[in-house]
């Protein structure tokens, strides 16, 4: 049974909103023309001096790509403009499906010199996983073709009603560039950012029934996405998680970690589904890092409550980083996962103690360990 069946009533679907077609394929071809006439002036310069370097073909790709993209996007609004989409209605992990867009696009990120900081909460939700997967991808273009510094991606759990929503923030024009007095956004500022990208957000919202809020100041824009269709931790997932002994306020506790940032350093992805899988129902906010230089560059805006390692990427390189954070915060939590060994103990490692899972036990042991060992060390 699962505890979203209980006194909720099924949430009504919203229609996407009737198209203004004459509107939109003036925006499609003033999209296209401005972003090609780019791609020309370039092709001709180019042409003058007789030399291409890697920045300037790179530079032209992008425009002629961003053109084709406007395109594909304007034939998408269409599609589901005129609603002749079927949906499937799934439960969905909503945490994995924005990493695994994320991942999709590391190698865009890393080219671009993009900085991309995400906090996300375990959610899963009812939709339709091509489309919801589609408008993941959707954003991350919108936030891609605007954001002039770092993105923010945030996902957590609101309390009443209980739906997740996902925050999108970032800047979309230097700070020396920005006049705080004007107040509120041009109107022209404002269209800037309503580019295909956007109208495809929006289109793709509405037919999947998901609330969709874009607050824009001057310099910033920052974007509310909610879901209503939330699902709750199953009623035999969050019982696992409370002794038999426990009191009646003990009891109401499902999530006692609900809030605690901890990292996960593993490589190999299999661990990785089985650590997210153990700790889903606990509340965590989890980020999963595949290298120790990941996981430095990670803890270098804020460090976490607890790092869950892989013994296989446990060395010289991974103890001068557990050393240097615990020399800036000495409590925090580390707990080696074991590719042999014991379900749960404590190993000594240079006078400190520390819990080891073994890998076969992780799904039983590792929400226990870290409840133990987050306790212990406050």
């Amino acid at each position: 049974m699962d505890l979203s069946d209980l006194g909720r009533p099924p949430a009504p679907k919203r229609m996407a909103e009737p198209l203004d077609l004459q509107a939109l394929v003036a925006q499609l071809g003033g999209e296209v023309a401005t972003t090609l006439s780019s791609a020309l002036e370039r092709v001709v310069s180019l042409a003058a001096s007789g030399r291409i370097d890697k920045a300037g073909l790179r530079a032209l790709r992008e425009e002629i790509d961003l053109a084709r993209r406007a395109g594909i996007m304007g034939q998408q609004v269409v599609r589901l403009g005129n609603g002749h989409v079927q949906l499937a209605h799934e439960s969905l992990d909503l945490t994995a499906l924005l990493r695994e867009a994320l991942r999709q696009r590391g190698r865009e990120i890393e080219s671009r010199g993009i900085e991309v900081r995400q906090l996300f909460a375990p959610a899963s939700v009812m939709s339709d996983a091509t489309l919801l997967f589609s408008m993941l991808q959707t954003t991350l273009d919108w936030c891609f073709e605007h954001a002039v510094s770092r993105i923010d991606l945030k996902l957590d759990i609101k309390n009443w009603p209980a739906h997740a929503q996902l925050r999108v923030g970032f800047s979309h024009q230097p700070p020396d560039e920005v006049d705080t007095a004007a107040v509120p956004m041009a109107p022209e500022e404002e269209q800037a950012l309503s580019t295909m990208s956007w109208r495809l957000m929006q289109q793709t919202a509405a037919v999947l029934g998901l609330p969709l809020q874009r607050t824009d100041s001057p310099g910033r824009t920052d974007l509310l996405l909610e879901f209503p269709e939330t699902l709750a931790p199953s009623l035999q997932t969050l019982d696992a998680l409370v002794p038999d002994d426990a009191s009646g306020e003990q009891a109401h506790n499902s999530q006692p970690l609900a809030g605690r940032h901890v990292v996960v350093l593993a490589s190999r992805r299999e661990v990785r589904n089985t650590v997210r899988e153990a700790l889903r129902p606990m509340g965590l906010m989890l980020d999963f890092v595949t290298s120790v230089e990941e996981a430095q560059q990670l803890v270098a805006d804020g460090l976490p409550h607890a790092v869950v390692y892989d013994s296989t990427l446990a060395g010289d390189h991974f103890e001068r980083l557990r050393n240097e954070m615990l020399t800036e915060v000495p409590n925090i939590t580390f707990i080696r996962l074991a590719e042999q060994g014991k379900a749960f103990e404590v190993l000594n490692v240079g006078g400190r103690q520390f819990a080891s899972v073994g890998r076969d036990a992780i799904i039983e042991s590792l929400p226990a360990a870290l409840m133990f060992e987050l306790s212990r060390n406050e």
